[in-house]
């Protein structure tokens, strides 16, 4: 379905609801709390988990569908924005729609629902992208994107929200796999080798420059193997193939009509007694000073757009992240869920290292927006 069909009408009486629910109060959790309770997938604690959410996501759900209705800058009137809004909005009423939850029966159906509804928000990243591309495109292209202060605020807390809602409603109905992985605990893997998901990443990172620049500059690991800790190997992934794809990119495109050999990509992974802090170092240049404050903020990529007005995104999961400047903020904000953080230094002329901070304690809230 294109961005550009005419968005749907909602009841006032649904609205209403929309609004009253997006006033109560969000709650928090913990990875660890996640990992303890999910440690015993009883039939009670599956009850427990699902009441918890039929009365949680609604919230985080409500919240989103109004800022996405007050956005500035004409924001929230752009075809795209107004599409991600419907999709909110249903997702609300399927939850709202939802009886009380009361036995295993109605867990099962709730556990259903809400797999439909994170189905149906794969696509909102792109989409927003799209909504503001459409934005960007009736203002004056002397403004610069980086002062547009709160369109960035509402991003980041947009994204966050996201990624708690789909981290919460994936932890749910991971719980249910009758025969999990070894030390898995739904989305929580207990002994999980930063070492190894760097690895992964790495090699899918590779793949990708390989099939745009036709090779890739190698990528060494350093670390050991056997370190494991607990953490959630998804969210590790995105962020690390996110570091290592710019990398490729920017040591790529260096030396790519050089007859010298491209340097290889570093990725040093080290276990501190609070943080596990992985390196990301390149030598593709380095960033300069006037461009480092944009490579956090969603109206700036060095990428050429791949995203068009008229394209059919559905709901498939099929839109690469590269080249609408969100790889970096949204791998910030994956990192910050579980309390870390993800810091960038730059050398101009030479190459760029990337810090990603892990909290390994387990015990930060989420930082709900």
């Amino acid at each position: 379905m294109a961005a550009k069909k005419a968005v749907k009408s909602f009841s006032k009486t649904l609205i209403d609801e929309v609004h009253k629910w997006g006033s109560l109060k969000q709650t928090g959790v913990t990875l660890r709390y996640m990992m303890e309770f999910g440690s015993e997938p009883t039939d009670r604690n599956l009850l427990i988990s699902a009441q918890f959410l039929h009365k949680e996501l609604p919230i985080r759900i409500a919240r989103r569908a109004i800022e996405l209705q007050s956005l500035p800058y004409g924001l929230s009137l752009k075809p795209a924005v107004l599409k991600v809004r419907d999709w909110y909005v249903d997702s609300f009423r399927d939850l709202r729609s939802f009886p009380e939850i009361k036995d295993k029966a109605d867990e099962l159906n709730f556990t259903q629902m809400i797999k439909m509804i994170k189905v149906r928000h794969n696509n909102v990243v792109p989409m927003m992208a799209l909504g503001v591309q459409q934005l960007k495109k009736g203002m004056d292209p002397k403004i610069v994107y980086e002062d547009l202060i709160e369109i960035h605020q509402f991003l980041d807390r947009f994204y966050m929200s996201r990624i708690g809602i789909r981290m919460l409603i994936g932890q749910h109905v991971a719980l249910h796999d009758p025969n999990p992985p070894p030390d898995r605990i739904g989305y929580i893997h207990t002994k999980m080798s930063p070492v190894e998901v760097a690895r992964n990443a790495s090699e899918d990172a590779r793949s990708i420059c390989m099939r745009h620049f036709g090779s890739a500059p190698e990528v060494d690991i350093y670390g050991d193997p056997n370190f494991t800790f607990p953490y959630v190997p998804s969210h590790l992934h995105i962020m690390v193939f996110e570091l290592v794809k710019n990398s490729l990119r920017a040591v790529q495109e260096r030396f790519m009509d050089s007859d010298e050999v491209a340097p290889p990509v570093r990725i040093i992974v080290a276990d501190g007694l609070e943080d596990v802090t992985i390196k990301v170092s390149d030598e593709g240049g380095g960033i300069a000073r006037s461009g480092l404050p944009k490579i956090f903020t969603y109206l700036y990529s060095t990428a050429k757009n791949p995203l068009d007005d008229n394209m059919d995104l559905g709901t498939g999961e099929n839109v690469t992240m590269a080249g609408y400047g969100y790889g970096l903020p949204i791998s910030r904000l994956y990192a910050r869920y579980f309390g870390g953080d993800l810091q960038i230094i730059s050398m101009e002329g030479y190459g760029t290292d990337a810090y990603l901070h892990l909290l390994r304690l387990g015990d930060s809230q989420e930082p709900l927006p």
